[in-house]
């Protein structure tokens, strides 16, 4: 596989594998059985890997296969109007939507025939770690002209959503949902939708991903993409005053302009599931139907106790299901740019009439948002009471002299791990000293929000605001080397990445 790097960042990953003595060709560091040596890493290749993967096989596995092809490739898309070249899996953004049902297994072959090595991270799914889709940390990157076959047992229910690894490449278009469906699920609604919540900039006026992040660096912390008109435009945002880093100027839903926005059509008192993905890099979003509550069932893909909302706050790479009961017209769905100024937006009809003009009022907007953290687990969603074996603390910062932002002081190219063993009840406090929110992402694990009650939801993805902490506990039972990040696209490859790391 080509191993030529197409960029800093990715190198910077390589330079990691040098630091951490792993990667995706030696299955672990070299460190001798002398005691006084650090622990040895359990790496991707590892027999523990393989022995993991095999018992969720036993455990979940149903002996379906499902196989996919994603071609990435430069494509020209129409948002609806507004005709942008940008990259693509297959030309379609979002790119197909892959489904298949718990415990079965994916063999999605991806062929890379972009200008530079590219990786796929199957975001939510606690799979095997050499499929995980990072370089540098878990496998050698795609290089150009080149295929790699992902081949992994999914073994959890629920709506999640791939993207690449590398760089800013899923600033553009290379995402596209996941459904894993249950099969003991669907009594709670009739028909069901997948949006996928978008900002975009690449292609526009000469804009993309790595220009805006190069001015970004160039700027420093001084000059953020925002301007102070639009940080301040929602004083009620419960993200503090600076929302983000980049001025976007379009959002989506399903790759669809508010000005030529998709329909949902039902029927008037039906019950449609609606499965909600944040793709965006830089922007949390406001969620509402016009005219309707909103039933919130599943956070990350993890059951919670119902509760009924006007609107709710995703932020980016979480994912939310709603169940709405469909009342008759024709109303606007719309995910506002959380302290920003724009809006993605679809319909729901059910009736005949006119569609309701872009710039309608949706009260239900107004109100404070339900979040992530004012969930509860369900009861089969809970982890067991148990007392933590390993805690780390995570501060989360940034260098006012430049635009780079850490984890405990460090960027990833300089990190130091987070160490953890098989069988460990792990406790994260993530510590936000910075003046923005986090949406901080584990792969290849969920956690729980521990709220002190032991009932926070289950989740891979959590929004740590301003000046605030939030505490997870997670079980080690998924061995390798697994990537800790913002969700933030621009944060993360400014240097707020870390690793945690399975040893023996």
């Amino acid at each position: 596989m080509q191993r030529t790097s197409h960029g800093r960042r990715v190198l910077s990953r390589r330079r990691f594998m040098a630091l951490a003595g792993v990667g995706a060709v030696s299955a672990t560091a070299a460190c001798g059985a002398d005691a006084g040596r650090s622990p040895v890493r359990v790496g991707p290749e590892s027999p523990a890997v393989a022995v993991a993967e095999r018992a969720r096989e036993q455990a979940v596995g149903s002996g379906r296969a499902t196989t996919a092809t994603l071609t990435a490739r430069q494509s020209t898309v129409d948002l609806g109007g507004v005709r942008v070249s940008t990259w693509t899996y297959g030309d379609k953004l979002p790119g197909q939507e892959i489904r298949l049902r718990r415990g079965d297994t994916l063999r999605a072959e991806v062929i890379n025939e972009l200008p530079q090595d590219t990786s796929v991270h199957w975001h939510g799914i606690a799979l095997r770690n050499d499929m995980d889709g990072v370089p540098g940390l878990t496998q050698d990157p795609i290089g150009t002209r080149d295929a790699f076959t992902y081949d992994f047992v999914v073994p959890d229910a629920g709506t999640h959503w791939f993207h690449p690894h590398v760089g800013m490449q899923f600033d553009r278009g290379l995402y596209a949902p996941l459904i894993v469906e249950d099969p003991e699920d669907g009594d709670g609604y009739d028909l069901e939708a997948v949006l996928v919540l978008d900002d975009w900039v690449d292609g526009v006026d000469g804009r993309t991903p790595e220009r805006e992040l190069a001015a970004l660096e160039s700027s420093g912390m001084s000059m953020t993409g925002m301007s102070m008109g639009e940080m301040q435009a929602d004083p009620a945002t419960p993200l503090g005053p600076d929302t983000g880093d980049v001025r976007y100027p379009y959002y989506l839903i399903n790759g669809r302009l508010d000005t030529d926005p998709m329909t949902l059509q039902a029927a008037v008192g039906q019950r449609i599931r609606l499965r909600i993905i944040n793709a965006g890099a830089d922007t949390a979003f406001r969620f509402a139907v016009g005219d309707h509550r909103m039933t919130v069932t599943h956070s990350d893909g993890y059951p919670v106790e119902p509760v009924e909302c006007a609107s709710l706050l995703v932020g980016m790479g979480e994912r939310y299901d709603v169940v709405v009961t469909v009342a008759d017209g024709v109303f606007p769905i719309v995910a506002s740019a959380e302290g920003k100024q724009g809006q993605g937006r679809a319909l729901l009809r059910s009736g005949t009439g006119e569609a309701p003009e872009r710039t309608v009022t949706v009260p239900e907007l107004a109100g404070a948002p339900l979040t992530g953290l004012d969930l509860r687990a369900t009861d089969s969603a809970r982890l067991d009471e148990r007392r933590p074996d390993r805690s780390h603390d995570m501060f989360l910062g940034m260098d006012m002299s430049g635009y780079t932002w850490t984890i405990n002081g460090q960027t990833y190219d300089t990190h130091a791990p987070l160490e953890v063993r098989q069988g460990q009840r792990v406790r994260l406090r993530m510590v936000n000293q910075t003046a923005m929110f986090h949406p901080m992402h584990l792969h290849g694990h969920t956690f729980q929000v521990d709220d002190g009650r032991g009932t926070g939801p289950r989740k891979d993805t959590v929004l740590v605001l301003p000046n605030r902490s939030v505490t997870v506990v997670l079980d080690a039972d998924n061995p390798g080397q697994w990537l800790l990040h913002c969700h933030n696209l621009y944060h993360g490859e400014a240097g707020m990445m870390t690793s945690m790391s399975y040893v023996d």
